[in-house]
């Protein structure tokens, strides 16, 4: 019968020396390199010639792609095997086993099309290497709620001015105004102030007033919304870091717990703890016991030396 102590012992091995590998400054690098070449072999395929002239070396290059992303999952789940759920708990490690694991899909291998596009979500692993990039990425991530009610606004505000826009130019510019669709194409170009000049110059043709029309679309449109967005964007910026930093602290304190705990198989009432605690106290009562012998020296010279009074009695002696 497996003794559960050992196996938890095993563990903790296992996972120091993955640990161990996986913060090497080598192996980051080497999966980070692997990772552009990756992206390398996507470009390259998409020329004809060479993915006809050099198809063989192209296909042992995937294949090596392939066994060594493998390889690191598999030294990153090692490196959690003394606690499998944190493994789980990161998105990005979720993210990295989904994507090397579908390269063993029988069905994914078989389809070009899907098996392409999940070689393309490879290059989006170079944000694990990158913090600030992965920074932005959690930081877009985090503003997709505001962006959401940000659309919703400016799409109402295009949906009321392409109407009013119907009513007031379609009879003299059906091209742009003929229709409500026509005239939200045209709005929504116009956010880039895109045609900007020739829009209001075909308005002032149609009515003096279409510069409050253009004036007040520009305003709300291009200045008001934007700088909402921007505005959104920064303050999920500012959560991710602070989840960063927070998720980097947490890490640590979860390193020092594990390098700090006693081994396995020291009893319950913590007995290697106990014994370091005694060989303290016994250090420090060496300690005092040679302050006072050089105490007492002073004085046993002075009885020794002639005339020299007896020394008095110390209080500490026996003490300790």
């Amino acid at each position: 019968m497996t003794d559960p102590t050992a196996v938890d012992a095993g563990r903790r091995r296992l996972a120091a020396r993955c640990r161990e590998v996986c913060e090497a400054p080598p192996f980051s690098i080497g999966v980070f390199a692997v990772i552009l070449l990756n992206a390398a072999l996507l470009g390259v395929e998409t020329y004809s010639g060479l993915s006809v002239d050099y198809g063989p070396v192209l296909h042992l290059a995937e294949q090596f792609c392939v066994i060594a992303f493998t390889l690191e999952m598999l030294v990153r789940l090692g490196a959690h095997a003394d606690r499998p759920k944190a493994f789980f708990r990161d998105p990005w490690n979720v993210f990295d086993l989904l994507v090397v694991s579908s390269a063993f899909v029988p069905f994914l291998r078989e389809n070009t099309t899907l098996l392409r596009l999940l070689r393309l979500a490879r290059v989006l692993r170079t944000a694990r290497f990158m913090p600030q990039l992965r920074v932005l990425l959690v930081a877009v991530g985090r503003s997709l709620p505001g962006t959401v009610s940000f659309l919703f606004v400016g799409a109402l505000i295009l949906y009321v001015y392409a109407m009013i826009g119907w009513i007031c130019f379609a009879g003299h510019d059906p091209q742009h105004y003929g229709s409500l669709g026509r005239a939200g194409l045209t709005l929504f170009l116009l956010m880039t102030l895109e045609g900007l000049g020739d829009a209001v110059h075909a308005g002032l043709a149609v009515s003096p007033f279409s510069i409050l029309y253009y004036a007040s679309y520009v305003l709300l449109a291009s200045f008001v919304l934007v700088n909402v967005l921007i505005g959104v964007v920064l303050n999920s910026l500012e959560e991710a870091r602070e989840m960063e930093a927070a998720e980097a602290l947490r890490e640590s304190a979860a390193h020092t717990a594990d390098a700090s705990s006693p081994p396995v198989g020291t009893g319950a009432a913590g007995a290697e703890p106990a014994d370091a605690l005694r060989l303290r106290i016994a250090a420090m009562r060496g300690a005092l016991d040679d302050m006072e012998a050089q105490l007492d020296l002073p004085h046993a010279q002075a009885a020794a030396s002639p005339g020299g009074s007896p020394p008095p009695a110390h209080a500490s002696a026996g003490a300790l």
